[in-house]
Formats: C-alpha cells, structure tokens, sequence
C-alpha cells in the first residue's frame, strides 16, 4: 500500500512537472508557470540564488494563502523544491507573508 502512494505521488509530480514545462497557459494559485520557473532556481537547495525580480512579480499576484497550502505537500520536496526555502521567498521578495502560514 505505502509502495502504491509513492508511486502515486511520483506520477502525480511528473504530471505537473510536464504541465508547466508544455505551456505557460498553466497556473497555480495565481501564478502562472512562467512565474512558477522563474521561482524554482530560487527554492532549489543546496545553494539557491535570490529571487530574481520575474520570480517576485509573479509571486505578488499569486494567491498567498493558496500557496501556503502546499508548504507541509510531499510533493515539493519530489521536484526538487525545500518547502523551507519556498516560505523565505516573500520577505525575499520584499511581499508581505500571508497570516496563519
């Protein structure tokens, strides 16, 4: 059963992996995948760089709460991304961080 979970995971990261790869039409909580790739370098340990200011644009007109869900998700870590890291990003940015993150 736990084997089936992981591969559930695995194939549900792959999925969003190629959604945002194959089209900017994409979006999650408010964030389009232009935005979303443009962040990644950014959340990606072991030595990430500063947010660049395309990263900081798309994350101001994302949906703060929305993405707060996804910060205790197995699924970050899956692709790469330190949920840590991706919580830094709006004092980063300069953004305010959304209440009850």
């Amino acid at each position: 059963m736990e084997k089936m979970k992981g591969l559930q995971a695995l194939i549900l990261a792959m999925v969003m992996v190629m959604a945002i790869a194959t089209t900017d039409a994409q979006s999650i909580c408010n964030m389009p995948a232009s935005g979303l790739m443009a962040c990644k370098p950014a959340v990606t340990p072991p030595n990430p760089p500063p947010p660049t200011s395309t990263c900081c644009s798309a994350l101001s007109h994302a949906d703060m709460r929305c993405l707060c869900s996804y910060k205790n998700s197995k699924l970050l870590p899956s692709l790469g991304i330190d949920p840590n890291l991706a919580m830094k990003l709006p004092s980063l940015c300069k953004l305010p961080h959304p209440a009850n993150c």
